[in-house]
């Protein structure tokens, strides 16, 4: 400013100055402090801007991905429930008296019941053979999963069933018999061998190894031609080349697969789905899941395609 006005006084000396100048000069001024002062300003008003690396930018909370909880897999489950593991208890804690006697009836009912209940059965079949290790084995449809279900609708008879309604199915087509009387002996000591086999667990929850696990769709639709070559090559060592079992001293030692003394088309074993299931899981004995999919479902349908006796239920 100094400057300008020296420079003003010497102009007006040398007789040059003219007033217009002065306008001109402010003018400049005006226009420098314009370009130097506004942007500055305008800087200093903005806010602290963000380091956009160190903050990453936030979705919105709709479209950000679910934490991973674990519990996919519970979703697959029957009844998508996560199962719960149960350990029956050892045969040495059997209860004495007279409630023990009537669970060991029961026991020995399940394991030779062509000899305990004889009159009830119309095949040659025992329980044990479909529900392995004295129905204690797991994925071999155990009691103490199944006896903690129910009571349960089932559609096979379209109405609720008690535990009894199902020992009663058992007899009736698994081993094409009678049902027992529901205040019989039989009936009594099944029941308490198999409310003892759950003592502990839950009820009405589903216990890991109920029933057969569930096998999946085979890679092909099943055939009886192939399921024949798999039943020759694993299964007719104990159950003979011809599918009757085979026998020690008048008893079968590995139950016959069809024919008459076998499990009649109203038995659950008779699906192939539920057939397959159980070989998958239980079969060739004491070889579980050896067998591939499509093995298990071809000898399943191999050894449904055979005859044996009817359906009580179809006239």
């Amino acid at each position: 400013m100094h400057t300008m006005i020296r420079w003003i006084n010497r102009l007006t000396q040398n007789g040059k100055f003219h007033p217009m100048w002065i306008v001109l000069a402010v003018t400049g001024v005006l226009i420098v402090a314009a370009i130097v002062l506004v942007p500055a300003r305008y800087e200093g008003s903005k806010e602290p801007r963000q380091n956009v690396a160190a903050t990453p930018r936030q979705l919105p909370a709709a479209n950000l991905p679910e934490p991973d909880s674990g519990q996919h897999d519970l979703m697959q489950t029957p009844h998508g429930v996560q199962p719960v593991h149960f350990t029956p208890p050892s045969e040495r804690d059997m209860p004495s008296g007279e409630l023990g006697d009537m669970i060991k009836l029961g026991r020995n009912i399940f394991e030779h019941t062509q000899i305990y209940a004889k009159g009830l059965v119309g095949n040659g079949l025992n329980c044990v053979n479909c529900h392995l290790d004295a129905g204690r084995k797991a994925d071999s449809a155990p009691l103490w999963a199944a006896y903690v279900m129910f009571p349960a609708y089932r559609s096979k008879n379209h109405k609720v069933n008690s535990f009894e309604d199902r020992l009663a199915g058992c007899f009736r087509f698994s081993m094409n018999g009678t049902a027992p009387e529901y205040n019989s002996k039989e009936m009594i000591a099944l029941t308490s061998y198999s409310y003892w086999l759950a003592k502990g667990a839950p009820t009405g929850v589903e216990l890991a190894g109920r029933g057969y696990p569930e096998p999946g769709n085979p890679p092909l639709p099943p055939d009886a031609q192939r399921g024949a070559a798999v039943f020759q090559a694993n299964c007719a060592i104990c159950h003979g080349a011809d599918g009757q079992g085979s026998k020690v001293n008048g008893q079968y030692a590995f139950p016959p697969l069809w024919g008459n003394d076998s499990y009649n088309a109203g038995a659950g074993m008779h699906s192939v789905k539920n057939a397959a299931a159980f070989i998958k899981a239980n079969m060739p004995l004491g070889k579980g899941n050896s067998l591939s999919l499509q093995e298990s479902w071809d000898v399943a349908q191999f050894v449904n395609s055979h005859d044996r006796p009817a359906d009580p239920r179809v006239k």
